[in-house]
């Protein structure tokens, strides 16, 4: 089916908008609902009650995915076959010059206690300030060995893009980060014997990243998602597409840059990301719109926040459909419950409305509606054929 959808692709005036909130899905416990069920979303509620829902699991039955793949399933490419890792995606999201044989990792600054053991995965969420800061540090007090260079940059908050460059290096390396509080950072383990080698250079680089910033707060670093340079189909290719995406955090603008997308400046927030779309609307027939904070505020375990970053993009609705789009398709790339206080496995809620589209018995926007919704259960990769057809962008199969 991948393969068929761009063949069947053709062109068309109307507009597609695709909005994202990060790690929308949730999970009802035996105390409370979901975030997205006690948000107030009357416009979210309004465009289900006028379109067509369902859930979507964005890799497999179980499997918990991370925003690339994610993004990368919204986009229509198999997140399987397009696996990128949150090194290319930081490196892309901080223009940062990628380059054939390098090997990029995403960077979390981290708190250790005196025992070795990680006490906040984020350092508190250090500001941006703090991160150009320790980066500086880093980059005048680390010695590589050998013909290997660093690269350390900033990318936002406590998050930021490391890159070695040198001959016979290899990505193949697991995360360094457990993913959870309480127990020491993995080591950098190889994966292949490939890799070997890169994994004593980061071990030795991680050291002195250790002893250089011993007395800070952000005193070490977790290391995620290492990859290399990889080609992508160009989304205009694909889809014959002029696409657009607008986010406020580097990673998602870097996903939009890797497939093909237009990217304006940094947002500075969800309003802002609004107000792009409306300037850029008439040069544009695609528009990806990323919102954060539903995603950090489930990390941080934070329900109220999460449920007042839902509210916030709601009462923007009216101004998104008053451009006159030919679908709308609202969702998020994965779930995020504040009880789980990380990414999760569970579907994802997702909506779409246009005229095209179609009417269910559906009238609000939460995950117990969705999935008695028209879609029914789909997988994230599968959407984008939606929001062609729905915009008359797909032609006929067969005779």
């Amino acid at each position: 089916m991948q393969d068929l959808i761009p063949s069947l692709v053709r062109k068309s005036d109307s507009k597609i908008v695709l909005v994202v909130l990060d790690g929308l899905g949730g999970v009802r416990t035996s105390s409370r609902g979901t975030e997205l069920s006690e948000a107030n979303t009357p416009n979210l509620d309004r465009m289900a009650a006028e379109g067509m829902s369902g859930v979507h699991t964005v890799v497999g039955p179980a499997i918990t995915p991370g925003s690339g793949a994610g993004h990368m399933a919204l986009f229509g490419y198999d997140p399987v076959k397009y696996l990128l890792g949150r090194g290319a995606l930081s490196a892309a999201g901080v223009a940062f010059d990628l380059r054939a044989g390098d090997v990029a990792a995403r960077v979390n600054f981290c708190t250790l206690d005196k025992d070795g053991r990680v006490i906040d995965r984020r350092a508190g969420r250090i500001p941006t300030e703090e991160n150009i800061r320790l980066c500086k540090i880093l980059r005048e007090s680390v010695k590589m060995e050998g013909d290997v260079e660093f690269f350390l940059e900033t990318e936002r908050d406590h998050r930021g893009l490391l890159v070695l460059r040198g001959m016979g290096l290899s990505a193949d390396l697991k995360d360094t980060d457990p993913g959870v509080i309480g127990i020491t950072p993995n080591p950098p383990i190889a994966r292949s014997n490939e890799a070997a080698g890169t994994a004593i250079i980061v071990e030795r680089f991680l050291d002195q990243v250790r002893l250089i910033l011993a007395e800070e707060q952000a005193n070490f670093m977790l290391l995620r998602g290492f990859d290399t340079l990889r080609p992508i189909e160009p989304f205009a290719l694909r889809y014959l597409l002029r696409a657009r995406g607008t986010a406020s955090y580097p990673m998602y603008r870097g996903l939009s840059k890797i497939v093909g997308m237009d990217v304006p400046p940094e947002t500075a927030g969800w309003e802002e990301t609004v107000e792009d779309l409306k300037a850029s609307w008439d040069d544009y027939d695609y528009f990806f719109l990323h919102q954060k904070p539903t995603d950090s505020a489930g990390e941080d375990g934070d329900y109220e926040r999460k449920i007042a970053a839902i509210e916030q993009v709601d009462r923007t609705i009216p101004e998104i459909l008053a451009l006159n789009p030919g679908v709308v398709c609202v969702t998020g790339d994965h779930s995020t419950p504040a009880a789980f206080m990380r990414h999760s496995w569970h579907p994802v809620p997702f909506l779409m409305w246009g005229e095209n589209v179609g009417v269910d018995l559906v009238d609000r926007f939460d995950e117990e509606a969705a999935r008695l919704g028209g879609f029914g259960h789909q997988y994230a990769k599968d959407l984008m054929a939606f929001m062609l057809a729905a915009t008359m962008r797909l032609g006929t199969y067969g005779a």
